[in-house]
């Protein structure tokens, strides 16, 4: 498959993003994809590890935005439609949803993550976004259910060289998508929430708040129903179903 962006690939990297950070700050830089087979330090959303073993797909965007923030906050959702768009071109019968705001599940278990970053190069805004997808192992030990592609589509074969091709595409795509607007992102997205409808509790390091997932906003801000019938818009913060995970 012909890919517009060059591929810079790595068998060992400490982060595929700090390596889009690294080149970012030293300027000059094609827009471009970075991969890596492993990674020594993978990292998610608030610092949190990201295990990184190999045969999973551990990639970066390293892209100039022209759209600025503006574009950039779209990103998260754009990139978590693009993800699960390529999880179900591998799996086209798997239950496919999305955490607010960009975790990628199945059956309640964490089968992507991704990291979105963003700077300055004198003029020109960049954006680093990261995806880690698990396709052969699901990590144990990262606090919380995790699961694979290959257990949801046994029949492959297909590796990560094979899987980064599709996502190439489906990102490329849902970017355009997003630098056209949010509307249509935003109604993809709720077509795959996790949690739409249901109690959920927020954590934003303070007392959680629990209430009814009963929108996203136009920012795509998490908009909950509390008990007593009015609404909190949610910015920021870790998202669980409640008597889920």
């Amino acid at each position: 498959m012909s890919r517009p962006w060059p591929v810079h690939r790595f068998e060992t990297l400490d982060s595929t993003n700090t390596e889009a950070r690294r080149r970012a700050k030293q300027g000059g830089f094609a827009d471009c994809w970075i991969v890596a087979a492993e990674q020594t330090a993978g990292r998610g959303r608030l610092q949190r590890l990201w295990v990184s073993p190999k045969g999973n797909l551990f990639a970066t965007a390293l892209f100039r935005e022209p759209g600025g923030i503006l574009v950039a906050a779209r990103l998260p959702f754009a990139t978590s439609l693009a993800v699960s768009d390529t999880i179900l071109h591998f799996a086209p019968a798997a239950d496919v949803r999305l955490k607010w705001p960009n975790d990628v599940r199945v059956n309640g278990a964490k089968l992507s993550g991704i990291l979105i970053e963003t700077g300055q190069d004198g003029r020109d805004f960049w954006v680093a976004a990261g995806m880690g997808i698990n396709i052969v192992e699901a990590p144990e030990g990262t606090g919380q259910p995790t699961a694979s592609l290959h257990a949801l589509a046994p029949m492959g074969p297909f590796d990560a060289a094979t899987v980064f091709d599709v996502l190439c595409l489906h990102f490329l795509t849902r970017l355009e998508q997003a630098r056209a607007g949010f509307a249509d992102v935003r109604r993809d997205w709720l077509m795959r929430a996790e949690g739409l409808g249901q109690t959920v509790r927020v954590s934003q390091g303070g007392e959680p708040v629990e209430g009814i997932f009963e929108d996203m906003g136009p920012d795509g801000a998490l908009i909950l129903r509390l008990p007593d019938g009015s609404q909190q818009t949610i910015r920021a913060g870790d998202v669980q179903l409640v008597g889920g995970n």
